[in-house]
């Protein structure tokens, strides 16, 4: 910490202790809130990077070797660690993303240490086929292993959650981590890293800060076994082609452009304020945020206005507001972004709400619904990532589905009726990891989250997320000897 009214210096953390950048460089770290700078934390060159992993190298051996009750002790602790430091953690997560404080403390905390939870109990559950003799004189079986270093990077839209479905699997299995935050959000990061290397030995959970250079040193690394990123496709791309020169193991959790499906058998009422709560939640900064809203011709316009009435009784505001629903975007990039979605609308588009900045200090932007969209509009194709949620118009029920699949992404989706048969059918063709019906966007630890297409590939939470970490061995011995 610095003196009252400095910036607050955040620092590494590299085989127990919290270090500078090995050549002094750093970044200031802005509150997107206010627009203020309120931090700095290094910018990691090659050295940091190296040392990151050579710590987490030396740590494997004596973490595999640990016993899955070791590691489940251990990451029992995390999570009472995270509970009872709820609100540091509550209040660097929100100096970091400007979100409210009291939704990360009803909506993040509590399943963040349901997590960590979960897969303590996932770290007893490492267990391989049955043995069994398959050739006579010759008894096989399946051992389930760690796969050694995991180079994690985390986005800037949920810093602490993310840096969860990364960590806990990953140590669960018996593998040990090189996490990276966001650039713009590193704090809670660092500030999990504190609580983490408390309970587990240096090097098992190493941090280091910086930007795309510090991610790409890290998965050009030649240490990690496993690279995992969620970010943007481009960036999953980019890691997918640097990880395929020494053929590590990759995860990606990329981009989302989830469609809601409407039927005219919905309750108008209910599912406009679902959609408009799933859609504007975190700013819309969600990967299956309800973004893409596509209804029945006959329920349309009643649904637009339900829609837009909704989005009008949303409120934006600062992290300490009253019944506010989101906080702003997270850095002046990604204003500039949504802002730009909405300036180059075609002028078939019509803005039912919404549509502007709110203010001039931090980065908000009002909730918006734009109608009149057509399937090859830029801002049906592309993700906004933003508080923005288009409708579009469909006739039957093979046309929603054509226009619900007609996007490269295929993360997240959602079905809105009453009809158990229409259900379904659309639940099974439509082209998403994830189909909700009647909802959109909760999660549970025990069910899987990843998607298909430009949204990357790789499973995180539940035992298919587990698995992940693993890597399988066939063992054969002789009866004979």
């Amino acid at each position: 910490m610095t003196e009252l009214g400095q910036a607050r210096k955040l620092r590494n953390y590299i085989a127990g202790e919290f270090k500078d950048a090995a050549d002094g460089r750093t970044t200031e770290i802005i509150n997107p809130a206010t627009g203020e700078v309120y931090a700095t934390a290094p910018l990691s060159g090659q050295a940091d990077v190296d040392a990151a992993m050579e710590a987490a190298a030396a740590a494997f051996p004596a973490w595999r070797d640990t016993t899955p009750a070791e590691r489940q002790r251990a990451l029992l602790k995390i999570a009472d660690a995270f509970e009872e430091r709820a609100e540091e953690l509550i209040a660097a997560e929100s100096e970091n993303t400007g979100k409210p404080l009291g939704l990360t403390r009803s909506e993040e905390i509590p399943p963040m240490v349901d997590q960590i939870r979960f897969f303590a109990g996932a770290a007893r559950m490492l267990e391989g086929r049955s043995a069994g003799e398959y050739m006579e004189g010759l008894t096989s079986f399946v051992r389930r292993e760690p796969i050694g270093v995991c180079a994690q990077v985390a986005p800037w839209n949920y810093p602490m959650m993310m840096g969860v479905w990364k960590f806990a699997p990953a140590l669960a299995a018996g593998n040990t981590v090189v996490l990276k935050p966001s650039d713009t959000t590193p704090a809670s990061t660092v500030l999990m890293a504190e609580i983490i290397g408390s309970i587990v030995p240096k090097g098992v959970f190493n941090v280091i800060c910086g930007d795309r250079d510090t991610g790409r040193a890290m998965v050009e690394h030649p240490t990690p076994a496993m690279a995992s990123i969620t970010g943007s496709v481009r960036a999953g791309m980019q890691v997918a082609e640097s990880a395929a020169k020494d053929l590590k193991r990759v995860h990606l959790e990329l981009g989302g452009k989830a469609p809601v499906l409407v039927f005219q058998d919905a309750d108008i009422a209910a599912a406009a304020v679902g959609i408009s709560e799933a859609g504007f939640f975190n700013a819309g900064q969600d990967c299956t945020a309800a973004t893409r809203v596509l209804v029945h011709e006959s329920v349309h316009d009643d649904f637009v206005t339900a829609l837009a009435k909704a989005a009008a009784d949303t409120k934006t505001g600062q992290p300490d507001d009253e019944d506010i629903l989101y906080g702003p975007l997270n850095n002046a990039d990604q204003l500039a972004k949504v802002s730009g979605f909405i300036d180059r609308l075609p002028a078939h588009a019509k803005v039912e709400a919404g549509g502007h900045r709110v203010g001039d200090k931090g980065y908000f932007y009002a909730p918006t619904v734009v109608s009149g969209l057509k399937q090859d509009d830029e801002i049906i194709q592309n993700e906004v990532f933003g508080p923005v949620i288009t409708v579009q118009s469909f006739t039957d029920e093979d046309q929603a589905l054509a226009y619900a699949n007609g996007v490269e992404y295929a993360l997240a989706s959602s079905v809105w009726t009453k009809d158990h048969g229409r259900a379904m059918r659309l639940s099974r063709h439509l082209d998403f990891g994830c189909v909700w019906i009647n909802t959109h966007i909760p999660l549970v630890a025990e069910m899987p989250h990843g998607g298909f297409k430009k949204s990357g590939y790789g499973k995180d939470l539940s035992a298919y997320g587990f698995d992940d970490y693993t890597r399988v061995k066939h063992v054969m011995t002789s009866l004979e000897s």
